[in-house]
């Protein structure tokens, strides 16, 4: 069993004073977080973390496979990362001229690459979350239609994402076959079984 943290879009203090005492095994972070922030949480947790980017990346981001440091990129690829196998998809659907932001038709492109090169994996890691599920009707925060086809095909057990901010409230988990759908924003503790030799 792998102890995961998982965190997106709102640094929690709370989580950055007690995080010695969540006794984690790897931290996963699916974007928009300051890159100061992260680092503390894997300088404090010294886990193996992995990360994909937001669309509100700081500048130090916007060069190939950057990443905080101690963090793996996963962004469009798959990597063993903690005892998982952890794919990855950061940005979000194209509503500006932003960094990080993808039409529809990159997405499927990037999508297809991904399952081509990943393999079954036990986590999905975005930044946004699939279309129809979780998403928002305004443009910055729709879905990404390419998703519940790689969910299908690459069979996680989790697909966690952020983006979508929950302000307080608690976002229901939501499922896709046997892929349990979760918004992680501000932080969320999971403990994943490992499903496939990693």
């Amino acid at each position: 069993m792998v102890r995961v943290l998982a965190v997106a879009d709102e640094p929690a203090q709370s989580v950055r004073s007690r995080v010695r005492d969540l006794d984690v095994d790897l931290l996963l972070a699916a974007g928009d977080l300051p890159w100061d922030y992260l680092e503390s949480l894997v300088s404090l947790l010294d886990v193996p973390a992995a990360y994909v980017p937001g669309n509100h990346e700081p500048p130090a981001s916007l060069g190939r496979g950057a990443s905080p440091r101690g963090m793996v990129n996963v962004d469009g690829r798959s990597a063993v990362v903690g005892g998982l196998r952890i794919a990855g998809l950061g940005g979000c659907v194209r509503y500006n001229a932003g960094d990080h932001q993808y039409t529809q038709k990159q997405y499927v492109r990037r999508a297809r690459r991904l399952v081509r090169d990943a393999g079954a994996v036990d986590v999905l890691l975005t930044h946004a979350p699939p279309l129809g599920l979780g998403d928002e009707p305004d443009p910055p925060h729709v879905g990404i239609a390419a998703l519940p086809d790689t969910i299908n095909a690459l069979g996680p057990t989790w697909h966690l994402h952020g983006h979508i901010h929950p302000y307080g409230m608690v976002k229901a988990d939501r499922e896709i076959g046997s892929t349990t759908i979760r918004n992680v924003i501000p932080f969320s503790l999971l403990d994943i079984e490992p499903r496939r030799s990693a």
